[in-house]
Order: C-alpha cells, then sequence, then structure tokens
C-alpha cells in the first residue's frame, strides 16, 4: 500500500430541516489507504450507504472534508469531478442498474461511452473485461436474459473496463443466493489482491465484512468500534 487514497475529516450530512432534520453522518473522520480492502459496516440507517456515496463524489457533505488523492473534493466541480469519477471509480450496487434491453457489451461499454473513448476502442475493452468475467460468451445477449449472477459479473466487468482505482460495492451480493454471493466475493476480492484495486465494500453482513483487511463500524451516523455496534439500541456509544 502507498498511502491515503480517500479521506474523510469531520464528515456530516443532514437531511431536511427543522423538526424533520436527521442526521445522517455525525463527524466522520475515516482514513482509506491505496491496496486496501474496507468492510463500512452497519444496520440499516446507520449512515453507511450516505457514507459510501459521498466518499464516491456522488453526494456532497453538509460539512467536513474528503480528500481523493490530497486533492480537496470540495474543488472539483462539472466536467473535472465527472473525469475523476469516471475514470478512478468504479461500482458495484446491489441493485444492478443495467440497461435491460441493451446488449451485455453496450452495458460494459458505457463508461467509456462516458469518457468518450473511439468505438473500436471501447468494443475491445468491454470485451476484455468479460473475458476477465468469463463472460464473453454473453457478450450479445440482452441483460434481461441473464442470471442474477451473471448480472452482477456483468456489473464487475461495467466497473473494471475503466481500469479503475477503487471499486466501490454497497450491498453486492445482497439480491444472490448464497453460493452465486460466494463467487461474487472471490472476484472481488481477487481484483483486490492481484490487481491492486482499493476494494471498499458497504454492508451488514458480517461473513462478508470478514474478509476485508479492516472493518468501519457505524452506528447512528458514527464511526464506533465492533463492540459498541452489537450493543443494544439505546445503549450509549463513544465517537
Amino acid at each position: 500500500m502507498t498511502g491515503t487514497v480517500l479521506s474523510t475529516r469531520n464528515l456530516t450530512k443532514q437531511y431536511g430541516s427543522g423538526s424533520a432534520r436527521f442526521d445522517a453522518l455525525k463527524g466522520v473522520s475515516i482514513d482509506i489507504a491505496e491496496g486496501e480492502s474496507v468492510a463500512i459496516v452497519g444496520k440499516s440507517g446507520s449512515g453507511k450507504s450516505t457514507l459510501m456515496h459521498i466518499l464516491a463524489l456522488l453526494d456532497t457533505p453538509s460539512s467536513g472534508e474528503v480528500t481523493v488523492d490530497g486533492t480537496d473534493a470540495a474543488k472539483l466541480r462539472g466536467a473535472r469531478l465527472n473525469t475523476l469519477r469516471n475514470r478512478t471509480f468504479g461500482f458495484v450496487f446491489q441493485q444492478f442498474f443495467l440497461t435491460p434491453n441493451t446488449s451485455v457489451l453496450d452495458n460494459v461499454m458505457l463508461p467509456l461511452k462516458i469518457a468518450r473513448i473511439g468505438g473500436r476502442e471501447r468494443k475491445r475493452l468491454a470485451l476484455e473485461a468479460l473475458e476477465t468475467l468469463e463472460l464473453s460468451d454473453k457478450a450479445r445477449s440482452k441483460a434481461t436474459d441473464l442470471s442474477g449472477g451473471q448480472k452482477q459479473r456483468v456489473v464487475i466487468a461495467r466497473a473494471l473496463v475503466n481500469n479503475p482505482r477503487i471499486i466501490f460495492a454497497d450491498e453486492p451480493t445482497g439480491n444472490l443466493d448464497t453460493a452465486t454471493g460466494a463467487v461474487v466475493e472471490d472476484l472481488l476480492f481477487e481484483l483486490n489482491a492481484k490487481q491492486g484495486i482499493t476494494l471498499v465494500i458497504v454492508t451488514h453482513d458480517e461473513e462478508l465484512a470478514a474478509r476485508a483487511s479492516r472493518r468501519i463500524y457505524l452506528r447512528d451516523g458514527r464511526v464506533v468500534d465492533a463492540a459498541d455496534v452489537h450493543a443494544p439500541a439505546g445503549t450509549a456509544v463513544g465517537a
């Protein structure tokens, strides 16, 4: 590992105002090193998905600082923000977000199209990614014709196609059966181990989290230690 690639300081996120205000994050400070596999763990409503969306520059904090490779994310705007996000990050979500009636190849090529890569090169890189995931035979199939496990492998191929430094995976096995989920987990951790891609997984699944090199536990919008996150509701926890 070669230093910090993602960092937050005193991160807060509020939704609504007045009596309807909800504090999703309450002063979160974390560092993620290049090449790490990190699981952000917590129950529903703990703030884990909010934190991931802010780390991935898909949302902005109410206050606090996010840095990517030492660059203050608040200074990134428009095309510069989109370019960094497209070239640096890959995304694997529980909901597959595949365009159902287009081909698997077209789905995988989408980030390259956004990056304005030429058509021939787009196709080459997308087929290469599908080959890595052993899905090249499905390139012309429609996304609707695939099993859940195949769809998630297509999503991983799409996440890989731009050669990202960081993959964000939000409950990546949530819609899969146990056996298929284990295959997807193996793929993600293999990419981390063999290619050095930083892996940030958001999950409530302790078994999945245990495979990461480090776990960050959230409860009620704060980072807590492992003992606190399993304490009964209403128990006071430290920040």
